[in-house]
């Protein structure tokens, strides 16, 4: 079987954060969130290639990263594009990977930006036991969220109708961007594009086989992160932290209140702040400051700042006189 992971978007709702990195590398404790879905895959011996789609633009920070990591089984393969305009659409890049790589076989895509709570080889047990298109689904609890993702119907465990985005869900079981197709399916790729089909989302090629042979859902509870936003990602930290926080050894920490789901890396420098639900990246500094569910990149110097819902780039200093 092989495997497809998905880290070709540009992220821009999350700029200045990851204008020069993927989102993907964002860090989770002292993993990524890419790293955790490629540690799962290298450990199911079931999976023999994983395929990492990425674009032009991000290619040499994926080979780098790869280079420098413990995982055997990742390598690239490069999308035609290196800005948001060029993009193929999430199914049509599929569709020239599975060209490009001459794929013959089963496969699992899931995007490199999620973050959940189930084992990836739980979901391929599940798929092999239905031997069926299969999507992870998930209960988002809210219908306003729920119109953001593919809407799934069941009836068991089959899927009985999908819609993608829909602007009235009528429920909040989502599908969460891991699937597993069979070698058939993933023949008929080519099929639905030509046919003049949405090459966007991966949701409107699941909703066309639906239409056509069965379909199964596998459902957990837990958690799951689409990291797309600062929210979420703040709200992944959190969850992954549970209420506690993360300070580097290397980080100096003087006169600092330091509360719930903080992760402080390496390097960074605080002094007579107040830190609560924030991400401070290494080397940046933090003078009298309130930092809540922020996000301050690498190298930053910061002085008497309130700070709240913000997301600072690397290497950009902001100082507030007061009093001048």
């Amino acid at each position: 079987m092989k495997a497809v992971v998905l880290a070709g978007g540009y992220a821009t709702r999350m700029w200045p954060i990851t204008k020069h990195r993927p989102k993907m590398f964002l860090p989770i404790g002292e993993s990524t969130v890419i790293d955790r879905i490629f540690r799962s895959l290298e450990n199911d011996d079931r999976i023999d290639e994983v395929y990492v789609s990425t674009n032009e633009r991000f290619a040499p920070d994926f080979e780098t990263h790869l280079a420098d990591s413990e995982f055997e089984k990742p390598r690239l393969s490069i999308e035609d594009t290196s800005e948001e305009a060029d993009k193929f659409g999430v199914v049509g890049a599929l569709a020239q990977l599975v060209e490009r790589e001459a794929v013959d076989d089963d496969l699992l895509v899931i995007a490199g930006d999620n973050l959940i709570s189930f084992e990836i080889s739980e979901f391929l047990d599940y798929f092999e036991r239905t031997e069926t298109p299969t999507l992870a689904a998930y209960d988002v609890g809210s219908r306003e969220k729920a119109s953001s993702y593919g809407l799934v119907e069941l009836e068991g465990d089959r899927v009985v109708d999908f819609q993608e985005k829909p602007d009235d869900p009528k429920s909040t079981l989502v599908s969460i961007a891991c699937y597993a197709f069979p070698q058939d399916s993933v023949s008929l790729l080519r099929t639905y594009l030509e046919d003049g089909n949405n090459p966007d989302e991966p949701g409107w090629f699941v909703q066309w086989l639906q239409n056509r042979e069965p379909t199964h859902a596998f459902t957990f509870e837990d958690a799951w992160f689409d990291i797309g936003t600062p929210e979420s990602y703040l709200d992944a930290v959190a969850w992954h932290l549970d209420g506690e926080s993360m300070v580097a050894e290397t980080a100096t920490i003087e006169n600092v209140s330091v509360g719930e789901n903080v992760h402080v890396m390496d390097g960074a420098t605080l002094e007579d702040s107040e830190l609560d639900h924030a991400v401070i990246f290494p080397d940046a500094t933090v003078r009298d400051g309130d930092i809540r569910r922020s996000i301050i990149d690498e190298g930053t110097h910061l002085e008497n700042l309130d700070l709240a819902g913000a997301l600072i780039g690397a290497h950009t200093t902001i100082t507030n006189h007061v009093g001048e």
